[in-house]
């Protein structure tokens, strides 16, 4: 019998993904639990978990079907009768008339799990680029699944020591840690664009659907930049457009670079009037600055927007650290998670839904690794160089001695995929590995964990899929044009201000985090001195004493903070009760 005391507990660590309402459902071996953000039919008839007792199926889901109205009109074409107005029922029929291929068809983000009652079945399915998340535990007894790693710990009774990949990958590779892999040995997560299909005896089968083309062939081969730009501005309309699907409100958060204020551009361009946008800044930190005000005031003002300014000073965000941290799923180390974080905070006060500009610079090439890529003899390693915080020597030197072996899993995970047919030049091949992987176990899960912990739901339209998919085929020349992001820069320039493109790249400043000093600076020594950290003894004694000793001096490739790499990870394996 599946075990309600667990579910329930898997429930309450993430209320406060879903605060407006929950469910729960015990059927012999089979229990789902569901804590619901009203988004789209509002009304009682769309709670979950939702049960189809003329079909046989019951449904968690998290996420939105944009599509969902069109695909409900041609399943009812086919004789399917809804009793309820939302995506959630679609799926549930989609299911039931076309199989695990129904993934194939929905345009949107999406986790969720299937029961077949008749059958005893359980699937479970993720989005094309996994921005809605899924972890599961597996063991020969059960199968736990959620919508984060630390609510599958609360539940209990599973194997919580760290994995020695995952810790290489999270060292090296800018906390990384591509699937199935976690930092626990007991938890895994599914892969984007994968449905995986359970039989009662607990075997599995696992079914990609997806992968964008990354080569252009037949007709795209003979298009001119124009032609691109034409088919880029039409993809990019209705990828902004579809976004807007919701019975209630949708903002934008506003950085004021060149993605979020497209996005907003577009939806003037459509009409939309009085739009909620928001933004924040932090206090400045050895000469850094910590907003970007100048810009996103400049696209508020340009369009009327709604616009509301987030500054956030040094105690405010000290004080709200430790709470971002419990929000992350798995310890990353960007220091977008706290502004993404407080940003949440605010705007979960006015609106439930935003849109945000992530996944455009993976998707166009935006970053500072993929011009060398263009003529690199070895792009492999031009790519680790400018990505990665560490070599495996270096690894090694910086890791407790039992943790040490070699450290060579990241490079060889990259290389293998760079050995993959399919791309046509070394920057389409980074631009496949950074928008399949990084992307997903990154900025993706960023965004999804810091808007979710206040019960905001945060669409990325970079990552529609139909746009992705053009994107792969225009040739890498044109999105590395102007510094990266060429090609989206003169679309752009057919819908927003000029100042706004013609601008250094920025990034959500958080200099406090970058230059660690007073009480950040102890809160850091509290986390590795304290005896989980040194029972665990992930880091060797000689680094953390060359940390501590220049706390400001040792600055990643990345512009990360190696103490804060290593501070973070202890923190969050405390804060989540691991050791």
């Amino acid at each position: 019998m599946a075990d309600a005391a667990a579910v329930a507990t898997m429930m309450r660590s993430q209320a406060r993904r879903g605060p407006d309402s929950c469910g729960q459902l015990m059927r012999g071996r089979v229990g789902f639990g569901h804590q619901r953000l009203k988004i789209i039919d509002l009304s009682q008839r769309s709670a979950q978990p939702m049960v189809d007792p003329e079909l046989g199926l019951d449904l968690v889901f998290n996420g939105c079907i944009y599509n969902y109205q069109p695909l409900r009109e041609e399943l009812e074409a086919l004789g399917y009768r809804f009793f309820s107005g939302g995506d959630t029922e679609v799926i549930l029929k989609a299911w039931h008339a076309w199989g695990w291929r129904c993934v194939e068809r929905f345009k949107g983000m999406f986790a969720f799990a299937i029961h077949e009652r008749e059958s005893g079945r359980v699937a479970l399915a993720r989005d094309r680029f996994g921005i809605k998340p899924l972890y599961y535990a597996q063991t020969p007894e059960r199968l736990r699944f959620a919508s984060t790693l630390p609510g599958i710990v609360a539940a209990g009774d599973l194997d919580t020591s760290i994995d020695r990949e995952a810790l290489h990958f999270y060292m090296s590779w800018h906390a990384v840690v591509p699937p199935p892999l976690t930092i626990l040995k007991g938890v895994r997560k599914l892969p984007p664009a994968t449905v995986r299909v359970y039989e009662e005896d607990g075997s599995f089968t696992d079914r990609g659907y997806w992968a964008p083309p990354f080569s252009q062939e037949g007709e795209d081969a003979g298009r001119s930049e124009g032609e691109w730009q034409e088919l880029l501005l039409d993809a990019l309309r209705t990828a902004v457009e579809r976004r807007m699907v919701a019975d209630v409100p949708v903002g934008v958060l506003l950085s004021g670079g060149v993605d979020s204020s497209l996005i907003v551009g577009l939806l003037a361009e459509m009409g939309q009037h009085g739009l909620s946008t928001f933004s924040i800044g932090f206090e400045a930190a050895h000469g850094e600055k910590g907003d970007e005000f100048v810009y996103s005031d400049l696209i508020a003002r340009h369009y009327g927007t709604d616009h509301h300014k987030l500054f956030v000073p040094s105690d405010d965000l000290l004080r709200e650290l430790p709470g971002a941290i419990e929000a992350m799923a798995e310890p990353m180390v960007s220091y977008d998670n706290i502004g993404f974080y407080l940003l949440s905070r605010e705007v979960a006060k006015h609106i439930k839904v935003v849109q945000s500009g992530q996944g455009a610079d993976e998707i166009f090439a935006g970053y500072h690794w993929y011009p060398p890529l263009a003529g690199a003899n070895d792009p492999v390693a031009t790519y680790a160089s400018a990505f990665f915080d560490r070599d495996a020597a270096t690894l090694n030197r910086h890791l407790g001695a039992e943790w040490r072996n070699g450290g060579t899993a990241p490079l060889e995970f990259v290389r293998r995929h760079f050995d993959q047919p399919g791309a046509a030049d070394p920057v389409a091949k980074a631009l496949r590995l950074d928008s399949t992987v990084m992307l997903v176990d990154d900025p993706v899960k960023r965004v999804d964990n810091m808007t979710m912990a206040w019960g905001l739901e945060a669409r990325v339209p970079f990552l529609d899929h139909d746009l992705a998919e053009l994107a792969a085929r225009i040739p890498s020349d044109l999105k590395l044009a102007g510094g990266g992001k060429g090609i989206l820069k003169e679309v752009a320039r057919r819908v927003i201000p000029s100042e706004v493109i013609d601008r250094p790249k920025g990034y959500f400043p958080v200099p406090a985090l970058k230059y660690i000093d007073g009480p950040y600076l102890e809160l850091v020594r509290d986390a590795l001195s304290a005896a989980p950290a040194r029972e665990r003894g992930l880091f060797s004694p000689d680094y953390l004493d060359m940390l501590f000793d220049d706390p400001t001096g040792h600055i990643t490739p990345l512009r990360g903070s190696e103490l804060w790499q290593v501070g973070l990870l202890e923190l969050w394996l405390q804060t989540h009760g691991v050791g």
